[in-house]
């Protein structure tokens, strides 16, 4: 499996956050649309997906390549905070640092760069962040108004109820970067990139057929994760949302995250729109290995989530994630 870096620009605000395994089930259904597009039809890609992945995405995060060096915003590993930070031993002090300290939610990694340990890290919050880019921030919150309509009238009738629907906005000339895992042999990154390009013109996620959740692909160059990592690692960062695979792991650190799925497109109006919940650790975990020499023979971790949908039995997650090896020190616990 070959990595690449692919460079996005968003063009409107986004329903629903650009992360890993949704932007995989954007791509089989883009498949599912056109079998010619990847060279292969989705369910003979999807056939072999739980020992050999065609594709591992990763959650988008903001990059910037103002001074010539190409950085990444992601998010802060989720570990103890005092593994993150030297805490002062004064009580008081310490809960006054704490409380600055949780502001900053984000790691800056650069490209060809080897990471120096957490605790030289100098994480961010997000006015730092923006400032350290030298270019646009993080996205912003935001809103949009709906309203209940009787189609058969155009009017919205006695249920008059507007609500909103958060959204998020990225600043002008943003760039968001995906790593994206291909398996060579399988489909080719130039395909993978007409995929996103097509995911591109007809929207992301929530509220697409309003208008949003447009990007656009600018390019891709292949990409060595762990040149940003630790020359000594004995852990995994991960860049999306994953589901650990059994026996393999000693000790994960992560923030849970649960995914309750929903088909799109024609499945959306089946008897049963909605895919069981998946529990996964979100982006920013670190995982120990066991052997961490026969982790390290692959670029993803995780695995297949299959079982997920009683409307389609072949539906499935991307319980994978591409990962930068890290290094965990001895007196962390």
């Amino acid at each position: 499996m070959k990595v690449y870096e692919i460079i996005i620009q968003p063009v409107t605000g986004f329903g629903t956050p650009l992360k890993g395994d949704t932007l995989f089930g954007h791509l089989c259904w883009q498949v599912a649309y056109d079998e010619t597009i990847l060279g292969q039809s989705l369910g003979d890609l999807l056939s072999v997906y739980p020992e050999r992945p065609f594709a591992v995405l990763s959650s988008a995060c903001l990059t910037s390549a103002g001074d010539g060096t190409r950085r990444y915003a992601v998010p802060a590993p989720a570990l103890p905070m005092d593994w993150l930070f030297n805490l002062p031993a004064d009580k008081k002090e310490k809960i006054r640092k704490r409380k600055d300290y949780k502001k900053k939610v984000w790691m800056l990694l650069q490209r060809d760069t080897k990471a120096p340990p957490f605790k030289e890290m100098g994480f961010l919050d997000d006015g730092e962040l923006a400032l350290e880019m030298k270019g646009p921030g993080p996205a912003v919150p935001d809103s949009r108004m709906h309203n209940r309509i009787n189609r058969l009238t155009n009017r919205t009738g006695e249920g008059f109820a507007p609500y909103s629907v958060d959204l998020r906005v990225y600043p002008p000339g943003t760039e968001l970067a995906l790593f994206a895992g291909v398996d060579p042999d399988l489909v080719p990154i130039e395909a993978v990139m007409r995929c996103l390009e097509r995911i591109g013109d007809t929207g992301f996620g929530k509220d697409a057929s309003t208008g949003l959740g447009r990007f656009k692909p600018v390019g891709y160059d292949e990409i060595d994760l762990a040149a940003m990592g630790s020359d000594t690692p004995n852990a995994c960062y991960t860049l999306a949302p994953c589901v650990p695979q059994k026996d393999t792991f000693s000790r994960i650190f992560f923030s849970p995250f649960t995914r309750f799925g929903r088909h799109g497109d024609v499945l959306a109006k089946s008897s049963n729109p909605f895919k069981n919940p998946v529990i996964m650790a979100n982006e920013g975990a670190v995982m120990v290995p066991r052997d961490i020499a026969q982790v390290l023979k692959a670029p993803h971790v995780g695995t297949a989530v299959t079982g997920v949908s009683k409307s389609e039995e072949k539906a499935v997650t991307q319980g994978y994630s591409l990962y930068v090896p890290v290094r965990l020190e001895a007196d962390n616990g």
